[in-house]
């Protein structure tokens, strides 16, 4: 079984197929979610939320990142590995290097995702000039969360909404390989989509992107509290995790997943 290729996702968005991709923190989530077929498995910073329980992905650390990433590579045998970089683990374009070596040489990643634009482009840069595959992220970047006011709808309004799309063309500009869009209107994230090559992964952007990611946790009805609008619990009715998984990876093939509900105006 050979590995999905940065290659192959973007052949995949030319022909107009989906991309599926979940979060995973262990091995034996990452054995379910690649037999259910899902391309590509984010490491997330999430983790700090619903691994250890924090309020928010701030106290997230490199070497928690390093030892979850190393868990799900160590059996990991289909699916492209993406590593989130904590907090201020980017914050200047040498910084970032090390980051993304620990990331991919101790953990065994092949590319790291960071939020945001501005600054962040010199450092994506920087990191595809030392071929580091780079994944961007726009919308709700829940490390800004205190920044931003809390968890809320990104690019509602027409300034922001351009702003968005073309720091989403200069993160494509700068290297990036991969962008995620999270919690956008789903219009915008439509246009967004349809003005870059490479691969675009919603959560919370609507069905037009060229790919869709939840936290497994809350896919799988797992997270206590309330769901999120743009989260769907696959588990209901499945009758088991691995029928959950390949349920959510066919309705993101087909189209079906996400509906209006799960989506922004």
């Amino acid at each position: 079984m050979s590995r999905i290729s940065i290659t192959q996702l973007e052949e995949m968005k030319q022909k107009g197929e989906k991309i599926a991709m979940l979060t995973s923190y262990d091995a034996s989530f990452t054995r379910q979610i690649e037999e259910a077929g899902i391309e590509t498995i984010l490491i997330g910073d999430s983790l700090g939320m619903v691994i250890q329980g924090h309020d928010s992905t701030i106290p997230v650390t490199v070497d928690d990142i390093v030892y979850h990433v190393s868990n799900v590579a160590r059996v990991s045998r289909r699916a492209l590995l993406i590593a989130d970089m904590p907090f201020l683990s980017d914050s200047s374009p040498q910084k970032a290097l090390a980051t993304a070596k620990r990331l991919m040489k101790e953990g065994g990643a092949q590319m790291v995702k960071l939020e945001g634009a501005g600054e962040r482009l010199a450092v994506i840069e920087t990191l595809a000039s030392h071929s580091v595959p780079v994944c961007g992220h726009l919308g709700l970047l829940p490390q800004s969360v205190f920044l931003l006011g809390g968890y809320r709808v990104q690019g509602r309004e027409e300034q922001e909404a351009q702003q968005m799309l073309n720091d989403a063309i200069a993160i494509q500009d700068a290297g990036a390989q991969m962008l995620v869009l999270e919690c956008v209107p789903r219009r915008l994230a439509e246009e967004i989509s349809k003005a870059l090559v490479i691969p675009v992964i919603g959560i919370g952007a609507g069905a037009a992107c060229d790919g869709q990611v939840l936290v497994v946790y809350d896919m799988l009805g797992i997270t206590p509290g309330k769901l999120p609008k743009f989260v769907k619990n696959f588990l209901e009715g499945s009758g088991s995790v691995a029928a959950a998984l390949k349920s959510y990876n066919r309705e993101v093939k087909e189209g079906t997943f996400p509906e209006s509900e799960h989506a922004f105006l």
